[in-house]
């Protein structure tokens, strides 16, 4: 399922954003909430969401080509700030089970200023990442239902 990120503040104002965003993408108002394709993201911005084609990564190896990854390279770091996706206050994750109507809500009740819904990685992607000796970006995957390990444990 996807990982869809909120981000709480934005650093400069929502115009300012938005012509960031269109420089190094492309950008599309009135966009379907749930993405359609890999390399597409969809941006809830005040109530408009807007559809988002990612450029190429610039960097190299299969994980820099997810879709997470490069949206920390070219909106995430460079526009937002956002270095460190594991520790800066300014993101938080929020799992796909509870869809975009999450998004909507943070963004609508003032607890985030942007909601990006994700394209979910595939089983194969992780596949491809893992066979290259490579690690996945941060907070890219999410799997439904969650194993419940912490009760039970049997050594087999």
């Amino acid at each position: 399922m996807a990982y869809n990120r909120v981000i709480r503040r934005l650093p400069q104002a929502e115009s300012e954003f938005l012509r960031d965003v269109a420089a190094r993408c492309t950008l599309q108002p009135n966009a379907d909430p749930t993405p359609v394709d890999r390399g597409r993201v969809s941006l809830l911005s005040g109530s408009t969401w807007y559809g988002i084609e990612l450029p190429a990564s610039q960097r190299p190896g299969i994980a820099a080509s997810l879709d997470s990854a490069r949206l920390a390279e070219h909106i995430l770091g460079p526009i937002l700030g956002i270095t460190d996706l594991r520790t800066d206050p300014n993101i938080d994750f929020v799992g796909g089970i509870r869809g975009t109507g999450a998004l909507e809500d943070a963004v609508r009740t003032g607890s985030a200023a942007l909601a990006f819904s994700m394209y979910p990685t595939s089983i194969e992607e992780l596949v491809e990442v893992s066979d290259a000796g490579e690690l996945m970006p941060p907070k890219s995957t999410w799997f439904e239902p969650k194993l419940r390990s912490g009760l039970l444990v049997h050594t087999f």
